[in-house]
């Protein structure tokens, strides 16, 4: 048994041994290089630089994009810091004014809000089947487009609003017929060559 000592013993030492050498190397080993901070600050410099760019590009090329919502009223009192801009203008058909001209093919009409009264020209041929200038009957309209220097709008888009279904079946209880079904005034008649 003594032998088993023995042997273990200088195994315990020769692990000791080589625990002591392995730390020595460690030492004298190079330890690995920290990051360079001049390389990540270089990094961070040019991602500011491109986000501030695209920010820049973002705000300054949506300025002549946006859309301005107004009221007839409300354009027409700021009509110098809105001239020359896409607008959309909302208002009530002024009844019969609403005409048609074949060539070169545009339509002209009015539109009021609050008092204020706005000529409007659509330079195209087609209208929604809900802008028609009936009687007894209020037609909101928005156009959008832009506010010409001689005092007129220039609509590229025009929209008629349609009265409620609930609306409709109060007219309808009280006689009245439908709306956009039957073209009976001089200007509409007109509409329809």
């Amino acid at each position: 048994m003594s032998r088993i000592d023995e042997e273990l013993a200088e195994a315990v030492q020769e692990s000791e041994h080589r625990e002591a050498e392995s730390a020595v190397v460690a030492d004298t080993e190079p330890e690995p290089a920290a990051p360079r901070p001049k390389r990540s600050l270089g990094l961070l410099v040019a991602l500011l630089v491109m986000v501030g760019g695209i920010l820049t590009l973002v705000f300054t090329g949506f300025e002549d994009a946006a859309i301005y919502s107004k009221g007839v009223d409300e354009l027409i009192k700021e009509k110098d810091r809105l001239a020359a801009r896409n607008v959309r203008v909302e208002g009530t058909l002024v009844k019969g004014t609403l005409t048609r001209r074949d060539q070169p093919c545009e339509y002209r009409f009015r539109i009021t809000k609050n008092g204020a009264e706005l000529p409007v020209h659509y330079a195209q041929c087609v209208v929604p089947d809900t802008f028609r200038d009936m009687p007894g009957m209020d037609v909101a309209v928005t156009a959008e487009g832009k506010l010409n220097p001689a005092g007129h709008f220039e609509a590229n888009h025009i929209m008629a609003k349609c009265p409620s279904k609930y609306e409709m079946k109060e007219r309808k209880a009280k006689g009245e017929s439908a709306p956009h079904t039957g073209l009976t005034t001089p200007a509409a008649a007109q509409l329809k060559n």
